[in-house]
């Protein structure tokens, strides 16, 4: 069995973390977990006890300057990290990386059966809140009983796993100078537009706003909006399609990320994923 991280770096965002360290703590194990908050200024998250924290000074610059400085200091931790482990995953707080439940196999265990030579992408569910059926979220209930829909979004088709020190692009939606390779049962979860009243909310964090994020935040309320008025399909029955969809469509501008080109899709989850987390 392969030895496997998992780092993120995050800033105001204690409601993420508590869930990001209670499931990648399962699948990894807590002493396999590196946070690493932006800012002196920040709390430990809660029920966080075990897992390897710390505190830098806080990035400052506005959202691209910043996240170009945030993702070359998680690529650099990830390289360090690799003397001692066989794969890091990288992603932010928000983002699951999950195996399709009905593999019967844990997310370590599914890893370490790959070949990854480089760097491995799962494929990206942006889940938003469909406002026509679901309620505002509850916090200590499972999210994925409570959340059904997704938007098909390559921008969370990434190469969040890595195997050798590399440099991830703003966000780790990509990585420079390398392609990216999308594992058949792998979903990376995204769970930032997943509540209405969460994501409006987060424009009175005086610190994005000041970043240079509002403009950001209200780009993602799209997801809701999609999973509010589009017409789903069942996950299963175009997986694959998207996959491969993804591999071979490519803007030219940018070769090594995928996309959708015109294609527009909002999936529904199937009823296994509701207890993954």
């Amino acid at each position: 069995m392969k030895k496997i991280a998992a780092i993120t770096m995050a800033r105001n965002d204690a409601f993420f973390l508590k869930k990001w360290v209670s499931y990648y703590g399962k699948e990894l194990g807590r002493e396999n977990l590196y946070i690493y908050l932006d800012g002196l200024d920040q709390e430990n998250p809660p029920e966080s006890e075990g897992v390897n924290i710390t505190k830098v000074e806080k990035i400052k610059g506005q959202v691209v300057s910043a996240e170009k400085a945030r993702l070359k200091f998680l690529s650099d931790r990830a390289a360090e990290l690799l003397t001692d482990y066989d794969l890091i995953i990288g992603c932010d707080a928000d983002e699951f990386l999950i195996v399709d439940p009905k593999l019967e196999i844990s997310l370590r265990a599914y890893l370490s059966s790959l070949n990854i030579k480089s760097s491995a992408s799962a494929l990206g569910l942006d889940v938003g809140q469909n406002l026509n059926e679901e309620k505002p979220i509850i916090e200590d209930e499972n999210f994925l009983s409570q959340r059904r829909y997704a938007f098909v979004s390559t921008r969370y088709t990434k190469p969040v796993i890595v195997a050798q020190p590399l440099t991830w692009g703003a966000g780790f939606h990509r990585i420079k100078g390398h392609n990216f390779h999308i594992a058949k049962h792998l979903y990376l979860i995204h769970l930032g537009c997943f509540d209405d009243n969460m994501l409006m909310a987060r424009f009175s964090d005086k610190d994005r706003m000041a970043a240079g994020w509002g403009k950001h935040i209200k780009k993602r309320r799209r997801t809701i909006i999609e999973v509010t008025e589009r017409k789903s399909i069942d996950l299963d029955k175009i997986s694959n399609k998207l996959r491969l969809f993804q591999t071979f469509c490519r803007k030219p501008y940018a070769w090594n990320k995928p996309s959708m080109a015109w294609w527009k899709v909002v999936v529904k989850l199937p009823e296994r994923f509701k207890n993954i987390f």
